[in-house]
């Protein structure tokens, strides 16, 4: 079992296409806002393991609960996939993973 002291952070990833941009940019900054969030670009393309459009908010351990439960009241419709960061990218991205509406099938080929 991983011990929860070698999570030394999480990354929100909220996923969005052309007609949800705005939606989710202003939920991002206000995240951002609200709880001093480092904010990531709005892709608007896949990057990495993620299959759709997304931005990233990485969060610290303290934050999380209030984070988590924040987005979660107002993500309205948003798919928002949450992975711990403990150093191990393929646990974090698959068995750690958190996810808010529906599931999405992520490319994790690049941490084997």
């Amino acid at each position: 079992m991983t011990e929860t002291n070698l999570v030394s952070g999480f990354h929100a990833h909220v996923y969005f296409d052309r007609d949800t941009l705005a939606q989710a940019k202003a939920l991002c900054e206000a995240a951002r806002d609200r709880f001093g969030l480092v904010m990531g670009r709005m892709h608007e393309k896949p990057v990495g393991p993620h299959p759709d459009w997304s931005c990233q908010l990485a969060i610290t351990p303290e934050k999380a609960g209030e984070v988590i439960s924040w987005l979660a009241i107002n993500r309205d419709g948003l798919v928002i996939f949450i992975h711990p960061e403990t150093g191990d990218h393929l646990a974090d991205h698959t068995n750690h993973a958190i996810w808010m509406g529906a599931i999405r099938d992520l490319d994790v080929s690049m941490f084997s």
